[in-house]
């Protein structure tokens, strides 16, 4: 009977032990977000204005070591922008023109990264760096605010979402301030910057032809949140 008791508190204090390990929060991240877009001249694809994106979801630190956290979570995250390109096919005219899509895609995010904190700066508070990848998933894309688009040059209607790869990958890095409220609450608020790593075309050299046309993510976010 002491052996079964003795074993339960081992047990309790081990469970007690690894739930001080993981702080859970929720996160907005309000951003300006847009498409960094290169090819060779003849089409001169390029980057023509960023937009506002939004995101937002869970947060999961778990701590390894009293200043340091391997940070996760599960997140949507609204990414995109503006570009422009010369159809030098002509289309219908048979004159070059200038095409300006404005693609906005949804993600579902989940972020791999390390967080590094201070010791205290000030009375609970705490300055922390964070870096490392995410892997992002496209579940919607709109072109010009449309699930479909008409390519100028072809006249043929596709899916928005035909024209985004069906992943990406950024690195982030980013920093900020945690203040301890209560126990186990705590707020945050940080600045990051995510700079896609993965072309993201899925339509102009597949489909179109187009010869080493590259487009890529990048945001800036205000990152807000509380974990609990």
């Amino acid at each position: 009977m002491k052996k079964i008791f003795l074993a339960l508190l081992v047990v309790t204090a081990t469970i007690s032990t690894a739930a001080a390990q993981i702080e859970i929060g929720l996160k907005v991240s309000p951003s300006i977000t847009s498409l960094r877009a290169e090819s060779p001249t003849d089409h001169a694809f390029a980057s023509d204005g960023s937009q506002l994106g939004f995101g937002g979801g869970l947060v999961v630190d778990y701590f390894f070591g009293e200043n340091y956290a391997f940070s996760t979570g599960l997140l949507l995250t609204g990414k995109g922008g503006t570009i422009s390109y010369t159809d030098v096919s002509g289309g219908v005219t048979g004159q070059p023109f200038v095409v300006k899509p404005k693609i906005s895609t949804q993600y579902l995010e989940l972020p791999v990264t390390i967080k590094l904190f201070t010791n205290e700066i000030a009375p609970a508070t705490r300055l922390y760096f964070q870096v490392g990848p995410s892997l992002n998933i496209p579940i919607g894309t709109r072109i010009d605010g449309n699930k479909f688009f008409t390519d100028p040059a072809t006249a043929k209607e596709n899916k928005a979402s035909d024209y985004i790869y069906f992943v990406d990958v950024d690195i982030m890095a980013g920093a900020g301030v945690e203040y301890q409220l209560a126990k186990s609450t705590k707020v945050f608020a940080g600045l990051s910057y995510h700079r896609g790593l993965v072309d993201i075309d899925h339509y102009f050299e597949s489909t179109r032809g187009f010869k080493d046309v590259t487009i890529k993510n990048s945001s800036f976010g205000l990152d807000l949140g509380i974990k609990f």
